[in-house]
C-alpha cells in the first residue's frame, strides 16, 4: 500500500499566490517599521548582503502592486503572458515576480550563466513576452531576445546598476506610471493557472519547462512550514529578533524560489541575499548579519567541514542547516558537527514537486542521518519496481509521489508529461531508494545513473560518500565505465586531493 504522510492533513486554501501572501488574515509579523522598534531586523524581509539595501513586507507589496499595474499600462499585459527573468539573486526579484502574478502573468526564471542560444531556447519555448535582467547581463539578453523576436522595448533592468544610455527602463522607473487606478488584479484559477515555468535539465536533450500552478506553490509553502516544525519565526533566532536566513541558492531554481523567497515572505524571516556563492563572502555574511539558518547543498557542507577559510570567521549564530538538491552522506554531516556543532537535516524534492516532499525533523536529525526524512503533509508515496509494481518496505525501487504540489506537466512536451505522470496522478521521480519501517525515506541515486556491476545496482553517491570520508580527499565524482574483461560496468572515481 502507498505510504501516506504521518502529518495531519493541511487545509490548503484555493487561492492564488498574491491572495495567499498579501491578503491573508493570519500574518503575525508587522507590515513595515511603522511604530515598531526600527532596530528590529526581523521585519526587513529582504536584505542585500553587499549594499544593505532592503525591503519590508509593505515595501515588497507596494512595489509589486505598482509593477503589476505598470505591466498592464506599459505592455498591455494579459493573463497568461510570460515574463522571463535572467538575473543572479536580487532583492528586486520578489516584487517583480508577485507584480507579474498580480497582473495574471507567469514567471520563467533562467540561469544567468546561460549562453545566448540557451537563453533563446527558454524564451522561445516558454513563449516569453518580455524579459527582466541586470545591466551586466544585458548583452546576452539583447541577443537572445533578438533571436526569438522579442523587441528591445520589452526588456527592463533590475538591480542596483542602471543603463546609462536610458534605452532600457529600470524596474524602479518602469513602475512609475500615472492613471493606473483603473487596473484590477487578474482573476486566477489557482489549480489550473500557472505561476511559474521553471526549466529542469534532463539527462539528454533540452531542458524541460515544468508547469507549476499557484496551488502547487501555495501547498508547498504550507508543507514546508510544517517541515520546519515551528523552529523558525520572525521572533525566533538566538536573540529573539527574528530568524535570519542567508540566501545564496539561486532564485532561478525552485529550491530558492519556494524555500527562500516564498517561505521568508510567508513566515517573516529576514532573507539576506547573496548574488552568488563565494565561501569567504558566505562566511563573512554569516558573521556580519548574525545568520541563524542556512539552506544549503552538499558541496557547501563539504566546504564548511574541510576548508581552512572557515576557521577565520565566527559562525556561532547559525543554529541549524537544511540540505537538499543532492544526497547527503553521514561523513559530511559528522564533519560539520564535529567542527562547528551545527545540526544538519536533509530534505528532498524536485522542480516537479514544487519542490519539497520530504524532510528530516530537527528532533531526529542525528538518528536518521542518510535519510531524507518523512513524507510531508497531503501526500502519498510508493517505491516501484522496473515493471511498475510496488515494492515492500525496505526494498529498492523508483519513488512515485502524489499530492497538491505535483506539477501540471511539461510545457510543449506531451510525451514527456505522459511518461512522468500516471493516470492516477502519481509523479515518477526517476529517483531510486527505499523506506524503512519507521517511515523514513532514503534516496540513493537516479534511475539512469546507477552503475550495474555484475547484476548489482551500485549508487555512485554512496561510493562518493565513502571516499569523501578520507582525510586526504576534498571532493570526488564517481561514474560507471564498461570493463570488457569483466563484461560489466565498474566504478571509476575522479578525485580532488587535499
Amino acid at each position: 500500500m502507498p505510504t501516506k504522510s504521518a502529518y495531519p492533513e493541511l487545509d490548503v486554501p484555493n487561492v492564488d499566490l498574491w491572495t495567499f501572501l498579501f491578503e491573508r488574515k493570519d500574518r503575525q509579523f508587522p507590515d513595515d517599521k511603522g511604530t515598531q522598534d526600527p532596530s528590529r531586523v526581523g521585519i526587513l524581509i529582504y536584505i542585500d548582503s553587499d549594499t544593505n539595501r532592503s525591503y519590508t513586507y509593505a515595501q515588497v507589496r507596494n512595489a509589486a502592486l505598482d509593477f503589476g499595474k505598470a505591466l498592464k499600462a506599459n505592455w498591455e499585459w494579459k493573463k497568461g503572458d510570460v515574463l522571463a527573468l535572467f538575473t543572479p539573486n536580487c532583492i528586486d526579484t520578489p516584487a517583480i515576480m508577485w507584480g507579474t502574478h498580480w497582473a495574471g502573468g507567469i514567471l520563467s526564471p533562467a540561469n544567468p550563466g546561460y549562453t545566448v542560444d540557451e537563453l533563446a531556447f527558454q524564451l522561445k519555448d516558454s513563449g516569453a513576452k518580455a524579459l527582466a535582467t541586470q545591466k551586466a547581463f544585458l548583452k546576452v539578453a539583447q541577443e537572445a531576445c533578438k533571436k526569438v523576436g522579442i523587441d528591445e522595448d520589452m526588456i527592463i533592468i533590475m538591480g542596483d546598476e542602471r543603463d546609462e544610455t536610458a534605452k532600457f527602463k529600470h524596474f524602479s522607473t518602469f513602475r512609475n506610471v500615472s492613471g493606473t487606478a483603473r487596473f484590477r488584479k487578474a482573476k486566477v484559477d489557482p489549480k489550473k493557472d500557472l505561476a511559474f515555468l521553471v526549466y529542469s535539465s534532463g539527462t539528454t536533450g533540452h531542458p524541460k519547462g515544468v508547469m507549476l500552478s499557484h496551488r502547487n506553490i501555495v501547498s508547498n509553502v504550507l508543507m514546508g512550514k510544517v517541515g520546519e516544525g515551528g523552529h523558525m519565526s520572525w521572533k525566533g533566532g538566538r536573540d529573539g529578533n527574528g530568524d535570519k536566513v542567508l540566501a545564496f541558492l539561486p532564485f532561478f531554481h525552485i529550491y530558492g524560489l519556494t524555500c527562500l523567497i516564498h517561505q521568508s515572505m510567508y513566515s517573516g524571516w529576514s532573507l539576506v541575499v547573496m548574488s552568488k556563492f563565494e565561501l569567504p563572502k558566505f562566511c563573512a555574511a554569516i558573521q556580519t548579519f548574525g545568520i541563524t539558518m542556512l539552506y544549503v547543498v552538499p558541496p557547501v557542507i563539504l566546504a564548511l567541514g574541510k576548508s581552512p577559510i572557515v576557521a577565520n570567521y565566527d559562525l556561532s549564530t547559525v543554529r541549524m542547516m537544511n540540505s537538499g538538491a543532492a544526497p547527503l552522506t553521514r561523513e559530511l554531516v559528522d564533519a560539520v558537527w564535529k567542527r562547528l556543532k551545527i545540526p544538519i537535516k536533509q530534505g528532498y524534492g524536485l522542480s516537479e514537486t514544487s519542490p519539497t516532499t520530504h524532510v528530516q525533523t530537527w528532533e531526529d536529525w542525528q538518528t536518521t542521518i542518510g535519510s531524507v526524512g518523512c513524507l510531508l503533509p497531503n501526500q502519498t508515496a510508493k517505491y516501484m519496481s522496473a515493471d511498475e509494481k510496488e515494492v515492500p518496505v525496505g526494498q529498492t525501487g523508483e519513488l512515485w509521489i502524489k499530492g497538491p504540489n505535483i506539477f501540471l506537466g511539461y510545457l510543449n512536451n506531451p510525451e514527456g508529461t505522459k511518461n512522468a505522470l500516471t493516470e492516477d496522478e502519481y509523479f515518477k521521480t526517476g529517483d531510486v531508494g527505499h523506506q524503512d519501517e519507521a517511515g523514513n525515506f532514503y534516496i540513493t541515486d537516479r534511475v539512469k545513473e546507477l552503475i550495474k556491476y555484475k547484476g548489482f545496482q551500485v549508487p555512485p553517491a554512496e561510493l562518493e560518500g565513502l571516499l569523501l570520508a578520507h582525510e586526504d580527499i576534498d571532493d570526488v565524482a564517481v561514474i560507471g565505465v564498461y570493463n570488457a574483461e569483466q563484461a560489466t560496468e565498474v566504478p571509476r572515481a575522479y578525485v580532488q586531493r587535499k
